[in-house]
């Protein structure tokens, strides 16, 4: 029979529709090839093709825009904004308009060419989020940008024009309207009951258990009840804190942990789906401390949004969460992995222009 679910978290339903119920293996689609490398614009030797890099984990000594580094980042060649301009809005209120204004860079996770986040070492995972965390935490101090995107397309139908392992970062000037949604919501919940909205269905997924792929120290990561997509999963930090950027340098490799583990199950289950993940955040001028809970959102994309869905915001599953917990949850282990070029620490040598 299937069931309609609420989202306490965004207020939106879910038909979870179990009499479509599939297997992993009945989510076909044809193989992505890999972008040659001998073309690839993010492998060592091709620094020259990128702009110059912002920041840059690289042995002591080693210049910027040259090979050795361990993870780059550059401008967005073809940004979606663009940092010079200045923000004077116009045409209120009908056609309100203003300069596209913000900052748009690519997080080169690894110098390897033909893998991804979940099939590299905890370690080299950290480090990319340690550049994450220090990207964000400096854009956070132009006084023109309102909220950082951190994002990942993996496979081409998900969005990524290049096969080369990176993630993208954009800062805006204006607040968008999910997460404004996300702050309306978690707000209404902690006026009501005092509590941050985050943490209760945090703790009641852990009470449950069924719903739960992986848990560590810091991180839990599970299915939501009303899962707007297969094996929609999340990872959320167990300590409470509204942004991103209060990330501890003592939590990078229990965060770098569960979000490789949870990876590397959708990678077994799935036959290394293309997927999109989102980083969560508060806004940089908000002061949600208490209320509201950052968290990665990881979405495979193994069906297609249609009519119903755009017409009526619900969304269709066919895979209930619980199943999909359970399959994820007796993936094949990780297997012994080869380790990434060392530095002397996790941050490595930090380089940049």
């Amino acid at each position: 029979m299937p069931e309609l679910r609420r989202d306490a978290i965004s207020g939106r339903w879910v038909i979870i529709a179990t009499d479509r119920a599939t297997r992993p293996t009945d989510f076909v689609r044809p193989k992505e090839g890999v972008q040659d490398r001998d073309r690839c614009p993010f492998c060592w030797g091709k620094e020259f093709e990128t702009p110059p890099e912002i920041l840059a984990l690289r042995p002591a000594g080693s210049p910027p825009n040259t090979p050795g580094w361990e993870v780059r980042v550059v401008p967005n060649k073809f940004p979606a904004l663009r940092i010079e301009g200045v923000l004077a809005p116009a045409g209120a209120p009908l056609f309100e308009h203003m300069e596209g204004v913000g900052a748009h860079e690519v997080i080169v996770e690894t110098p390897e060419h033909e893998t991804h986040l979940g099939l590299l070492p905890p370690e080299q995972v950290a480090k990319v989020l340690w550049v994450y965390r220090e990207r964000y935490l400096d854009l956070d101090r132009d006084p023109r940008f309102r909220y950082a995107l951190l994002f990942r397309n993996h496979g081409r139908s998900a969005g990524a024009s290049l096969s080369h392992p990176h993630s993208q970062l954009i800062a805006l000037p204006v607040l968008p309207r999910r997460a404004e949604e996300e702050l309306e919501v978690a707000r209404g919940y902690f006026a009501d009951h005092a509590r941050c909205l985050y943490c209760d269905v945090l703790a009641a997924e852990q009470r449950a258990g069924d719903r739960v792929v992986y848990e560590n120290e810091d991180f839990v990561a599970y299915e939501p009840y009303a899962s707007r997509f297969p094996y929609e999963t999340w990872v959320v930090p167990k300590r409470h804190a509204a942004s991103f950027g209060e990330l501890r340098d003592e939590e990078l490799l229990e965060a770098a942990d569960a979000l490789r583990t949870t990876l590397w199950k959708l990678h077994a289950v799935l036959d290394n789906p293309p997927y999109n993940f989102i980083v969560h955040t508060a806004p940089y001028d908000a002061f949600p401390g208490h209320f509201y809970h950052w968290h990665i959102e990881i979405m495979p994309r193994l069906t297609q949004v249609a009519g119903f869905e755009w017409g009526t915001g619900f969304y269709i599953n066919v895979v209930p969460p619980e199943e999909a917990a359970r399959q994820l949850r007796a993936a094949e282990p990780l297997p012994a992995l080869l380790a990434s070029p060392e530095t002397s620490s996790l941050h490595g040598e930090v380089g940049g222009e």
